[in-house]
């Protein structure tokens, strides 16, 4: 039986090698495309009408909400949001929408609202450390601080003058 070998040396051999490196390498940069929340219907969405739809019908319709209003259960809100992120990164918003259905005291539609990623902020914090108020202090006044300030006059604990 022949014996086939194959042999890859110089010039060809070193571009295969940097070509699969770089395969390899850009790989995991691709990014990554998240969804989180509800998958909106623009035809169901669409569908839910104010002073004809109830609060039975947006759940047949639509589902559970995301969630509901924080002071009152007339405002359910249905949030849904697209995110990318390049390998390692924090995934960004690249699409959001929430539709808020609003019912009056009945439970019938009042209004129902949309909003985009037009409403989403982005907060950079600075630093490692919350600037707070008050007076720096270090390691050691932090531990030993309170030492002789429980029961001292005018600080809230016994032993002052007019404790009794």
């Amino acid at each position: 039986m022949p014996h086939i070998t194959t042999h890859l040396s110089g010039p060809r051999a070193r571009l295969l090698l940097v070509g699969l490196a770089l395969a390899l390498g850009t790989s995991g940069c691709t990014q990554l495309k998240g969804r989180q929340g509800y998958v909106a219907d623009p035809v169901l969405t669409d569908a839910i009408t104010p002073g004809v739809d109830n609060r039975e019908s947006v759940e047949k319709t639509l589902g559970r909400p995301t969630f509901v209003g924080q002071f009152s259960n007339n405002e359910y809100y249905y949030l849904s949001r697209e995110t990318r992120a390049l390998a390692f990164a924090n995934p960004r918003a690249v699409n959001q929408q929430v539709l808020r259905v609003r019912f009056d005291a009945a439970g019938n539609v009042a209004a129902v609202d949309r909003t985009g990623i037009e409403l989403v902020s982005r907060l950079n914090p600075e630093g490692d450390k919350t600037p707070t108020l008050g007076r720096e202090r270090s390691f050691f006044e932090d531990i030993f601080g309170n030492i002789g300030a429980v029961g001292a006059p005018g600080m809230g604990g016994g032993g002052g003058p007019g404790s009794q």
